[in-house]
């Protein structure tokens, strides 16, 4: 199975950068899917930022996981920003709306600094 993400630490946050195909597969998405919120319930709190600079699409089921891990960021009083949308994925945000629930910036180092 291919490496579908990988978490790191900074000073100001923690980062997750995807690394997703235009398509996953339903074991590929499932084992996303657990391990990521896996990661988030484990240190809640504090900035997440989601680097999406190696993601240039989006399905639903991913795009539910975004907002699956914004509500239990949230809910620990935490704060997840997006960085690296390409200009493909924030046609895909906004028109789902949802330009509306993330923080979105640019550059990791912008990411950094909300």
């Amino acid at each position: 199975m291919q490496t579908l993400y990988r978490i790191g630490e900074a000073p100001q946050a923690r980062v997750a950068e995807l690394f997703l195909n235009d398509s996953l597969d339903e074991m590929e998405f499932d084992h996303l899917n657990e391990s990521l919120l896996g990661a988030i319930d484990a240190a809640p709190s504090g900035k997440w930022v989601l680097d999406l600079t190696q993601t240039s699409y989006m399905g639903s089921a991913v795009l539910g996981l975004l907002v699956n891990l914004r509500q239990r960021i949230k809910h620990a009083h935490g704060i997840l920003v997006l960085c690296g949308v390409s200009p493909q994925l924030e046609k895909i945000l906004r028109a789902c709306c949802m330009e509306r629930l993330f923080t979105i910036v640019k550059t990791r180092d912008e990411a950094m600094k909300k």
